[in-house]
């Protein structure tokens, strides 16, 4: 256990606009001391950062770890693209991009074959280096949704990335496996719509089956999570708790009431068919004119939805044909030049917010006291200049006060 004085700093403490000359002192694994000047005199080790910003690490809180190019091997069921094993690597190395990139919180949004469990295992006993996981359930779906995709005559049950399940004993049944198989985070698909090829207005699940998988999540401890994309599906799943709305492409001010008033999270992952319009067009058996339309509703509503108090985070279908991990910068220049969101706000959405979604805002999310060192350095504010994150890496990530990524520079 060593005290670690990061000092002549800009501090962005994820709630407030930067100060310059701060100094960050951690003990061990926690943050012990966040005041202006020079380090006190009992540290170790002195880390002059000469004005870079040191802020909270980000989360990311809509993530696929087991996708790589997905769809685009045609003929092969979703998730099966390769052997358990093999995903389990996959999932890995994505999950470490994350870190690199400044992501020390990562919630799963879907994985293939039950891998994301023993990832985040093999992270938390140090066999590998990786963020904070939430690991996600398989994609509960029920039978002939779009995802449901594997040919009957193949005689597979279902594919790797997705749990059938039908009625309401159904899903309280598959909720409880994936948690046993554990699942901290589990994922519906209960609409169509946002990168699938079912009909946006389609509602793929009843209202019972709904209630029942989100019942049988909260009695477990579970997060849990819908693909949600027309008006009466967000509000039936708001009104009867869901966690987070994925999508939520028909927010309008109805909707925005409900949200705030049951404090649901919205990951509008608008990232990804910004990027399929630019390269595909009406391709895929998706139409750009549809495409378009839902992002500049998107863009219009979210800073109503902002300054009314719903809670936005980060996160996207990285993974996706076309869409490779590591390309998350690209997500903070398209809210702030599409949705008008200020950089200081986004950067609320990485770092608080994200904490308080997981319910680790007591410890995460912020610089401050008492609190876990999860911290990043970057060169420049990005609080003024959003270019800073989304355009290159942070020099420095650190992860329970430990240098998991970049460096430090010289010490004194």
């Amino acid at each position: 256990m060593t005290r670690l004085a990061l000092t002549a700093a800009r501090l962005l403490d994820g709630i407030n606009p930067a100060v310059d000359g701060a100094t960050v002192v951690i003990d061990g694994d926690r943050i012990a001391q966040v005041s202006s000047g020079p380090p006190p005199e009992d540290v170790d080790t002195v880390i002059d950062l000469a004005g870079r910003t040191v802020m909270p690490g980000m989360f990311t809180c809509h993530f696929h770890s087991t996708y790589h190019e997905l769809g685009s091997k045609p003929n092969t069921p979703y998730g099966d693209e390769y052997p358990p094993s093999y995903l389990a690597l996959i999932a890995a190395r994505n999950l470490k991009a994350a870190l690199d990139c400044g992501f020390t919180g990562v919630v799963g949004a879907g994985g293939s074959h039950d891998v994301e469990a023993g990832v985040r295992q093999a992270i938390n006993d140090g066999l590998i280096a990786g963020p904070r996981f939430w690991s996600s359930s398989r994609e509960l779906s029920t039978t002939g949704h779009s995802n449901d995709g594997v040919p009957w005559h193949w005689g597979m049950p279902a594919s790797g990335a997705v749990h059938l399940c039908d009625g309401a004993d159904g899903f309280r049944l598959g909720v409880r496996e994936e948690i046993k198989r554990g699942a901290q985070v589990i994922k519906l698909f209960v609409t169509g719509g946002h990168g699938t090829t079912a009909p946006k207005d389609r509602i793929e699940m009843t209202r019972d089956e709904l209630a029942a998988a989100i019942d049988a999540a909260h009695q477990r401890g579970a997060l849990i999570r819908g693909h949600l994309v027309n008006k009466p599906a967000i509000l039936m799943a708001l009104e009867l708790g869901i966690d987070i709305v994925d999508h939520c492409d028909a927010m309008d001010d109805e909707v925005i009431a409900a949200l705030v008033d049951t404090g649901a999270t919205v990951v509008p992952s608008l990232y990804f068919p910004e990027r399929f319009l630019e390269t595909y067009g009406s391709g895929l058996g998706f139409a750009a004119e549809s495409i378009s339309a839902d992002l500049e509703h998107m863009y219009s509503i979210i800073p109503k939805a902002q300054a009314a108090g719903v809670r936005f985070v980060l996160g996207d279908d990285y993974g996706a044909m076309g869409f490779p991990h590591g390309e998350y910068g690209g997500e903070f220049r398209l809210y702030v030049e599409k949705a008008g969101i200020t950089p200081l706000d986004l950067i609320g959405w990485a770092t608080r917010n994200g904490a308080e979604l997981v319910g680790r805002s007591h410890d995460l999310g912020t610089v401050e006291a008492g609190k876990l060192a999860d911290l990043i350095v970057v060169d420049g504010d990005p609080s003024v200049d959003i270019g800073v994150l989304a355009d290159r890496r942070p020099v420095a990530v650190l992860k329970g006060g430990q240098l998991v990524s970049g460096t430090l520079g010289e010490s004194r």
